[in-house]
């Protein structure tokens, strides 16, 4: 079962995910796009806890991609020791997740009792933000569990999981065999995010509109 999970299932996600976003854009485009509810029901909790928990989720995107992914040498290099980083991640972990924990509280509270916007919600809509609401608990628990490995041993361990995963090196699901359970349950909800990314509303991240920032300026003349 470890294997399967932690070996396997993480190249299922992918492939669906890559895929699966590729196939919806082409057959689909109609529904790529937010979903956005604001229209239906706009006060300032939602506006607070709609930016929170966007500016968490993309710290925390980040964080995890480069606490994950940098190999130990890398930040060995910079006069930073493996128990450093440990505590930095504990640190930065707790202040984004608290973020972005913030910000979807709120957002889960408005699709399920404002009954103008769960009457537009579809049921993948409200199984997305409870998945991640779920998820972001699930990560603000293990930061007791990493404390107490304050040598940094289970982060070594996750982040050689990660990068045979994405280098495609055997042995991955073995890294992580024996590390404590919250660990695991928070990678199998982080994988599962990838496996139902191309059927939610999340698809709207692959237009993120960097274009923005150079466009030609909007010209307004009176008549």
């Amino acid at each position: 079962m470890n294997t399967l999970l932690f070996g396997y299932y993480p190249y299922i996600a992918m492939t669906v995910f890559l895929l699966g976003s590729l196939a919806r854009f082409e057959r689909d485009q109609f529904s790529w796009r937010t979903g956005s509810s604001q229209l239906l029901s706009s006060d300032d909790a939602f506006r607070r806890g709609n930016n929170l928990f966007h500016i968490g989720i993309l710290l925390l995107f980040f964080g995890h991609f480069i606490g994950l992914l940098t190999p130990p040498a890398v930040y060995h290099s910079l006069g930073i020791s493996t128990s450093a980083k440990q505590i930095l991640a504990v640190i930065a972990g707790g202040i984004f997740g608290g973020i972005c924990l913030a910000g979807i509280y709120p957002l889960i509270r408005r699709r399920l009792t404002d009954p103008r916007v769960r009457a537009t919600s579809s049921r993948m809509d409200i199984f997305i933000l409870l998945l991640i609401g779920f998820q972001l608990v699930l990560g603000l628990l293990t930061l007791p569990v990493s404390i107490y490995h304050y040598d940094g041993s289970s982060m070594l361990l996750l982040s050689e999981w990660a990068q045979r995963i994405v280098t495609f090196r055997s042995g991955a699901a073995d890294v992580i065999a024996d590390i404590n359970f919250l660990f695991k349950l928070h990678l199998f909800f982080g994988i599962t995010l990838f496996l139902v990314f191309p059927f939610s509303r999340l698809v709207h991240i692959w237009s993120v509109p960097l274009g923005y920032f150079n466009r030609p300026y909007q010209v307004v003349r009176k008549r």
